[in-house]
């Protein structure tokens, strides 16, 4: 019987942990981590450019490098590639399905909430973002 309510426990906590709330992909992004394969981590301590994420439905959105400036505004050149994606949930997880005049690809979804987001590509790369937090200069 303890086995057992252990694991109605386990799989109580994992189903809450898959609810992601699409809508916190929005706003300003910076890396923070990436996992390679092999288990090696690369931190980045500073960031010259941070991405927007925009979502403009509940299924489909946008993502574009920009550049920070001290005075809080952005930056971005007229060469830079906005990134369209779908949003998908299959077999309980949430891909991003992005595309560009260039290229095509997938993220899925490890952690998304107002403090992190955790995607996986199909190099099994793993990148962790935090919000933004602009440089205030006074």
């Amino acid at each position: 019987m303890k086995y057992f309510i252990a694991l109605l426990s386990c799989l109580f906590v994992m189903s809450c942990s898959q609810n992601k709330n699409i809508q916190d992909l929005n706003g300003y992004w910076e890396i923070e981590e990436v996992i390679m394969p092999d288990g090696t981590k690369k931190a980045y301590n500073f960031n010259t450019t941070v991405d927007f994420i925009e979502l403009t439905s509940d299924s489909t959105g946008f993502r574009k490098k920009l550049k920070p400036n001290f005075n809080g505004t952005y930056e971005t050149s007229n060469v830079v590639i906005e990134e369209t994606f779908v949003v998908k949930k299959e077999n309980d997880s949430l891909n991003l399905y992005y595309k560009t005049p260039y290229s095509s690809w997938k993220e899925t979804i490890l952690l998304l909430d107002e403090e992190a987001l955790q995607v996986i590509n199909k190099n099994q790369i793993i990148y962790t973002y935090k919000p933004y937090q602009p440089i205030k200069i006074e």
